[in-house]
């Protein structure tokens, strides 16, 4: 399909996000980390957690910065996925967009289950019984809470109805819950470390309570769960108005407040509880911290858990909306089938995609209730497709500095080295060969120490492999090679669409001074 066409025949995505809209896109999944992944990794890192998120953050500042470049430069929707396109073509492209699906559905599983057992932390003292109480017997299948799950699929029935009805309900609902939630986070943390933090504990229990080293390797891998959030701001740059202005903005804001919230809850939670008690609740760990800091905890502790469901709602929902973007994204470029690729005629939302793949998320939550612990068994599936694709992304941003040299690029990773190439000027990011080794190496950690990862990510990219394979033969394409595609084309009219003339101006200079060497005329 030629896009150019495409883009004169047909309705395309609105730009209805705001800056405030964006950052929010980014901090709802980003923002949702410590509710659901604080239990978890302090289960596994123990007196170390806070050494697990820290190292977890280092890459997670590399993966972001990569992000921050390609998103303001390429601001469409697809995300890594049309990044890896652009720099080593459809094949890997399509594998780092599989690779992201497979964390977007999960994504709305795994949040849409961690806000409803935020809700649950509520029923003991309203109706006086404790959500594991609910949980049955199903033949050869026990401690299946069927209360749990009807609550979970509830929230995501919900997210249908919302990203269907248009993007400006959807950011609006992320922008009002997530401000409130900001807020209550840095309270919580201020007043812990004021009133209820000890120095001694953190020591006694860094010093007693080590994890071996394959529980560490563990807990830090599952810390992966917040390297989404800039995924879902370059997801949302093609309905982003003024998006090479925005994006990086939002996305180095949204590095920063990251980096203080995922380092600063865990050492508050080791200096006030025995990790212990943080990771026997798994299901509400933020509530249960809050409730036991001084002089707040009786209110704290409530609203945290309240606090902890929208944040972690709107999480599920930045999957939502980010997994049908993607795979919108996907069927332009011919990689699944072309009946993706609409938009309602009234909303003018991708309602096929949000409804097939949301579906497909639903799925995923069914399927991990009848495991003993579902947020465990979800938690443990998304760590290989994150870091499968965020590998794949750096890789490509290497690479697009030397094939795609005369982009304009609004923001640039810092630590550059000048090298020239075929009579270019280009600068080699060096800070994306250090992110390239740290997630490199979670990737390891997940292959060793994941059970379920290590064995249902292969499984879903060789299934979806297996589709492309057969979309494609089907269809007269090549599956192994790319489809010639006039990139410099579509780049100018992404830019007039974002109505970003200054840089367009910029960009057809460049180009016309590369022509004029060509044809041996001085520039």
């Amino acid at each position: 399909m030629n896009l150019a066409t495409s883009a004169a025949e047909k309705l395309e995505l609105r730009r209805d996000v705001t800056v405030w809209g964006s950052f929010m896109w980014g901090y709802a999944d980003v923002g949702a980390d410590i509710y659901a992944a604080l239990g978890l990794v302090m289960a596994a890192a123990q007196g170390a957690t806070h050494l697990a998120f820290a190292l977890a953050g280092l890459v997670y500042i590399m993966i972001g910065l990569a992000y921050t470049e390609l998103a303001a430069t390429y601001p469409v929707a697809g995300g890594g996925q049309y990044f890896t396109l652009r720099g080593l073509g459809d094949f890997w492209g399509f594998i780092a967009g599989a690779a992201l699906l497979l964390d977007y559905t999960i994504d709305i599983a795994l949040f849409a289950t961690a806000s409803a057992g935020y809700v649950n932390f509520f029923l003991p003292v309203l109706f006086g019984v404790d959500v594991s109480q609910l949980a049955v017997s199903l033949g050869p299948l026990h401690h299946v809470n069927l209360f749990w799950m009807g609550e979970s699929l509830l929230l995501v029935l919900f997210l249908i109805w919302l990203n269907i009805r248009g993007i400006r309900e959807s950011s609006l609902f992320n922008e009002i819950l997530g401000a409130l939630d900001i807020i209550t986070e840095s309270t919580i943390i201020v007043f812990g470390f004021l009133f209820a933090w000890h120095p001694e504990l953190l020591a006694h229990q860094w010093n007693t309570q080590f994890p071996t080293l394959r529980q560490f390797m563990y807990g830090s891998s599952l810390a992966i769960i917040s390297f989404v959030g800039l995924e879902s701001i370059s997801q949302a740059a093609q309905e982003t108005k003024r998006p090479a202005t925005i994006v990086p903005r939002t996305s180095l804001t949204l590095i920063f407040t990251v980096l203080i919230f995922a380092t600063a809850f865990p050492t508050m939670s080791l200096g006030v509880l025995p990790w212990q008690d943080i990771a026997r609740s798994v299901g509400d760990p933020v509530a249960r911290l809050a409730h036991s800091i001084p002089l707040i905890g009786v209110i704290a502790g409530p609203f945290a858990a309240l606090l902890g469901a929208t944040i972690l709602l709107i999480s599920a929902n930045s999957g939502v909306m980010s997994a049908s973007r993607l795979t919108y994204a996907m069927s332009q470029f011919q990689f699944i089938s072309e009946w993706f690729n609409s938009v309602h005629p009234r909303y003018r939302t991708p309602h096929r995609t949000i409804l097939v793949f949301t579906g497909i998320g639903v799925i995923q939550l069914v399927l991990s209730f009848l495991t003993p612990n579902a947020m465990d068994t979800l938690s443990n599936m998304y760590a290989f497709g994150a870091t499968t694709g965020y590998i794949l992304v750096l890789i490509s941003l290497i690479k697009l500095r030397f094939s795609d040299p005369f982009a304009p690029r609004p923001y640039k990773v810092p630590l550059n080295l000048k090298l020239k190439h075929n009579g270019q000027r280009v600068q080699f990011p060096l800070l994306a060969v250090v992110g390239l080794l740290g997630v490199s190496s979670i990737l390891f950690e997940v292959i060793l120490t994941h059970a379920i990862g290590r064995i249902a990510g292969p499984a879903w990219l060789v299934l979806a492999f297996a589709y492309y394979a057969w979309y494609r033969r089907r269809h007269g394409l090549p599956v192994m090679g790319s489809l010639p595609r006039d990139w410099e084309t579509q780049q100018m009219q992404v830019l007039e669409a974002a109505e970003e003339y200054a840089l367009l101006e910029q960009y057809r200079a460049a180009l016309a001074r590369r022509e004029g060497r060509k044809g041996g005329v001085s520039p």
